[in-house]
């Protein structure tokens, strides 16, 4: 048989085992509605995966969803209810787990004032909290981000001085730098590609970007990598064309060609914000459903081992 057939019918197994756990997601109205959880056990077995994209506002709630659904890392970073202080203390009671970044991102009232007027003292806080060495990176940065619920628009230029200012740190302590940046600001973050080609920049979201968007600054931008959180969710609540699913459960084929053929430049994430149980389960279980459909051998490098290098990790 034909390697690409028997990928083929790797995927279509997988699908088979996971359909019943996550039809449910997918026939949702609404991505927060509840509904009954699929039972992780009765599932096939969990795929392990580093999480690149969670807000630490709930410390029990994270822990229960990672040894759940198959975590055996996460990014952690402020959410509404937690700081920077709160997430590097969590981060030192597990060590072997949370991976702490720091952040100075517009969307917090306290430091919103700090952007608009550029006020270098934003950078001298974020330079105090990297030296202290607890952090593995900055983030996430929401540069520009279309509004959301509880979630105020912001709209700084990737080349302005506070976000040179945080490049230039990332480039000093040696880290990733996680951002969300909407299409409506590409130009801007392609010149800061350009200009700091050292720096790894993980694009949170890959900013919602359509297929031949992301084709063409991954070819052109060594330094980005495509983070993909949310993308993954059966629907999402800012817009259906956010998933990178055709039907709530399937992986678009043109996606996975993309995705399998520059494996090293991907990242997989959840989003997770612990407003609810029900609405966490989903996004884990979505990611465990992604997973599934990505060939072997590129599987290994999406779930864990790309985010791993990337903050000076093994895998």
């Amino acid at each position: 048989m034909h390697w690409t057939d028997r990928r083929r019918l790797h995927r279509l197994a997988r699908a088979l085992c996971l359909r019943a756990g996550l039809l449910w997601a997918a026939a949702l109205p609404a991505w927060s509605q509840t509904a009954p959880l699929p039972d992780a056990r009765s599932a096939a077995p969990m795929i392990p995966f580093a999480d690149a994209h969670v807000h630490l506002n709930d410390l029990a709630m994270q822990l229960a969803l990672m040894d759940r659904w198959g975590a055996t890392h996460a990014v952690v970073f402020w959410g509404g209810r937690s700081s920077n202080d709160s997430v590097a203390e969590a981060a030192k009671r597990h060590p072997d787990r949370l991976i702490p970044f720091a952040s100075i991102s517009p969307e917090r009232s306290i430091y919103r004032p700090g952007w608009s007027a550029d006020d270098p003292t934003l950078l001298a806080q974020l330079d105090a909290l990297l030296a202290t060495g607890l952090y593995k990176g900055i983030g996430e940065i929401s540069a520009a981000h279309f509004p959301a619920s509880g979630f105020a628009e912001t709209d700084y230029s990737p080349t302005g001085a506070t976000m040179t200012g945080i490049m230039t740190l990332a480039r000093k302590y040696r880290l990733p730098v996680m951002v969300h940046v909407e299409s409506t600001r590409m130009a801007e973050l392609q010149q800061m590609l350009e200009r700091f080609p050292d720096v790894p920049v993980i694009w949170a979201h890959g900013g919602y970007t359509p297929l031949f968007l992301a084709r063409r600054l991954l070819d052109r931008h060594p330094n980005l990598h495509y983070e993909l959180s949310a993308r993954t969710w059966p629907r999402h609540p800012r817009s259906p064309d956010y998933t990178v699913l055709r039907d709530g459960q399937n992986v678009w084929p043109e996606w996975l060609a993309l995705i399998e053929a520059q494996p090293h430049r991907f990242l997989i994430g959840t989003d997770a914000s612990h407003r609810s149980a029900d609405a966490e389960a989903m996004k884990f279980a979505s990611v465990q459903n992604f997973l599934g459909q990505l060939a072997p051998e590129a599987r290994e490098l999406v779930a864990r081992g790309n985010l791993l290098r990337l903050v000076g990790m093994k895998p």
